[in-house]
């Protein structure tokens, strides 16, 4: 069942029933002359909204921060956080405003503004987003739902008339977002010396995202548990982004989420050409986040997370054991992904060496990491168009003949396999300079490429006759643009 209004939605907010020490409660800072830049039909049939319900003033008034969602409490949140492996202490929501949880027929979950104006968290910064960061994060999150990985979700921009400056004067938006909730690494780490409120905080998580964990036993067995849970799915999440080809760029603790969703996107990057080391940030000087160390940092972010707990009194080793879990985890992860993407049904021995081999030979010749995927699903009848990928294809040519008979071990029906690897591997994934195409169109009241790339992304493995310039090598000009934390 939908409803053809936002009001008309059942709205809540459990967050706010928290103790007043997690939130404030404070009004959005609405836009000057807002206008709605696209909507997301897909997010609205979530929540319950119907297409018409869109179209309406009063939509436009709520995701612009003009008028509160009716039945919700809008604040934002207090939490802390490491950045770039430094402790940065109180953070928050500095330009976000949670509006409410709505109930609809797919669950509980949250609309979030971001954008939307200062909070007592903004420190020293504007609490805006502009035109450019609302697009990249509108279509991020569209591209990784469609590619199956755990994400927030983006319900619509709304562009306004107001000034922002970051390295040059750009124009405010605002991106509504979507997710079960909000609450982040860095939300217990802010209560790290604080046991009667990091109880609270573990509580209320536990009895909305893991109510498994409550039958665990004690108080320290729940919180373990608890741990376990948020360590898998971060195990999970994180070989999912390997295996994509996908960099989140700033992996702070306070960017990621405690129910292994994908959030908080801002210099991420699809690789183009592959290299094993690759940094999206333009700020990550050092190469903290790079695709390679990405799972250790995870590793290192559940860390601190679980640091945090040990307020609870909880035995150092018991925690360290959970964390333990992690490696065990993400492999599992990363081979079952892989096994799939390479069209194998099981993983044998020497198939460790053929992947090492198979991302050396990537990197050695700077090869498209999505095309080369893809195009392996039918190379084994037809060569050439994967080999046109690579500047050496001698190269890639003894890799093809270890591939082929590993292949030949299990003598799968070709067609079963082909359809598998296309089943998995994209043919469109959101490169930088697509993202750029679309942004320079929204700066001018465009969304055109914004509608065109929530097409392909949302069916990424399927296809679409006309298309054929989005799932192309990316082309020069694309290696001049940079994303940065300011993205």
């Amino acid at each position: 069942m939908t409803v053809d209004s936002i009001q008309e939605l059942t709205v809540a907010n459990s967050f706010a029933h928290l103790p007043p020490a997690f939130y404030t409660k404070l009004p959005a800072t609405p836009l000057t002359r807002p206008r709605l830049l696209h909507a997301n039909t897909s997010v609205a049939g979530l929540l319950g909204l119907s297409a018409k319900a869109l179209d309406r003033s009063d939509f436009l008034d709520v995701c612009s921060g003009n008028v509160a969602l009716s039945g919700g409490e809008t604040l934002s949140a207090v939490y802390s956080g490491h950045q770039f492996g430094n402790w940065a202490g109180r953070l928050g929501d500095g330009r976000a405003h949670l509006l409410g949880e709505v109930t609809g027929p797919h669950g509980a979950l949250e609309i979030q503004l971001k954008g939307s104006g200062l909070t007592p968290y903004s420190r020293t910064a504007d609490g805006r987003a502009v035109v450019r960061s609302s697009v990249r994060e509108y279509l991020a999150s569209e591209a990784m739902a469609g590619l199956g990985i755990p994400t927030t979700r983006a319900l619509a921009i709304v562009v306004g008339d107001d000034a922002v400056y970051r390295e040059v004067q750009e124009r405010a938006a605002i991106v509504a977002r979507v997710s079960p909730t909000f609450i982040r690494f860095g939300s217990f780490e802010h209560w790290w010396n604080n046991p009667e409120n990091m109880r609270v905080l573990l509580d209320y998580c536990v009895a909305k995202f893991y109510p498994e964990c409550q039958n665990a036993g004690g108080p320290r067995d729940v919180a373990l548990a608890f741990l376990r849970h948020v360590v898998e799915r971060s195990a999970r999440l994180v070989a999912d982004w390997q295996t994509v080809g996908f960099c989140h760029g700033v992996m702070n603790t306070d960017n990621m989420s405690i129910v292994g969703l994908t959030m908080d996107y801002g210099p991420y990057g699809f690789m183009d050409g592959f290299q094993i080391d690759y940094v999206c940030n333009h700020s990550d000087v050092q190469g903290r986040y790079a695709w390679n160390a990405q799972p250790s940092i995870m590793h290192w972010n559940l860390y601190r997370l679980a640091s945090s707990l040990a307020v609870l009194n909880i035995d150092e080793d018991a925690l360290r054991a959970e964390l333990q879990r992690f490696e065990a985890e993400f492999v599992a992860a990363y081979r079952d992904n892989l096994l799939r993407k390479f069209g194998w049904r099981y993983w044998q021995e020497g198939d460790e060496k053929l992947v090492d081999d198979w991302w050396q030979l990537l990197h050695a010749q700077r090869a498209d990491f999505t095309l080369c995927f893809r195009r392996l699903a039918q190379a084994p009848d037809n060569p050439d168009p994967w080999l046109a990928l690579f500047v050496d294809p001698g190269a890639a040519l003894e890799w093809f003949a270890a591939y082929k008979q590993r292949l030949a071990l299990e003598g799968r029906l070709d067609d079963e396999r082909i359809a598998g690897m296309l089943g998995v591997n994209p043919l469109y994934v959101l490169r930088n300079h697509l993202a750029e195409q679309a942004i320079r169109a929204a700066q001018n009241g465009d969304a055109g490429e914004i509608r065109t790339l929530l097409k392909l992304l949302s069916d990424p493995f399927t296809e679409h006759a006309g298309y054929d310039a989005y799932a192309q090598v990316a082309p020069d000009w694309a290696c001049q643009l940079e994303v940065s934390c300011s993205s």
